[in-house]
């Protein structure tokens, strides 16, 4: 009997223990809470379209960024988050994008080459027509005094005369006959008419065709000079060659 209340005093005893040592236990510490992850990265694009242009011209340029809150445009300045633009730049650009957010920062850059136009065409050349060159060439046969034959220091004028007329079977011509103011008005006429005539002959001599060369004569009517001394009788005393048009 005094040996079973000793073992159910042990018992207790050590359930004693058993609670003692549970109740003085240290209480575990809880885990710290997980860092927030981290911001995210912005990202950014930009474009320009067309990327080549002449000088003058313009271009769209279009960017588009995420996760950032300041964006910049070298020579642009400050820009909205997502936009477009038009450019016209005078010379070859390059446009750098810079955007930054909590998460750092991204760049991108877009190529814009500026030609120069090429230069106007140069004015198209003078032309030179028939009748150009016709009163560049072709001279006046002067006469003597009441006279109608062809003087002998005409001859090359009227040889001169007559080659270029060779050289441009195209062109036709008038020879009017004048006079000066000396003489009565139909005397003049018909010298003026014979005047015509001789340097036609001469012409028709030496190859052209009579088909080519009218012939009037005006007389005393249409001077070339009105003073009335013998220079100016001299240049009215002519067979004057016309272009025919």
């Amino acid at each position: 009997m005094k040996q079973q209340s000793m073992k159910w005093l042990f018992l207790i005893c050590a359930l004693a223990a058993l609670l003692t040592l549970g109740a003085c236990k240290k209480k575990a510490t809880p885990p710290p809470p997980p860092p927030p992850p981290p911001p995210p990265a912005p990202t950014a694009s930009i474009s320009v379209n067309p990327n080549s242009i002449q000088a003058g011209q313009s271009a769209s340029l279009t960017w588009q960024t995420s996760n950032a809150t300041d964006v910049s445009i070298d020579g642009i300045g400050a820009v909205q988050p997502n936009g477009s633009q038009s450019v016209s730049p005078t010379d070859s650009t390059t446009y750098h994008l810079v955007a930054k957010g909590a998460g750092g920062s991204q760049e991108a850059t877009a190529r814009l080459t500026v030609t120069q136009a090429p230069p106007p065409p140069p004015p198209p050349a003078p032309t030179v027509t028939d009748e150009d060159l016709f009163s560049q060439n072709i001279k006046d046969i002067y006469f003597d005094y009441d006279k109608s034959d062809v003087r002998s220091d005409q001859q090359s004028s009227v040889q001169a005369d007559a080659a270029f007329l060779n050289q441009h079977p195209n062109i036709n011509v008038t020879i009017e006959g004048h006079c000066d103011e000396r003489g009565s008005t139909d005397y003049n006429l018909a010298l003026g008419d014979q005047r015509a005539s001789a340097v036609k002959n001469v012409l028709t001599a030496v190859g052209i065709s009579p088909s080519r060369i009218k012939t009037i004569s005006y007389g005393k009517e249409k001077p070339f000079c009105t003073e009335s001394n013998e220079a100016c009788w001299q240049q009215n005393r002519r067979g004057h060659l016309v272009y025919q048009k």
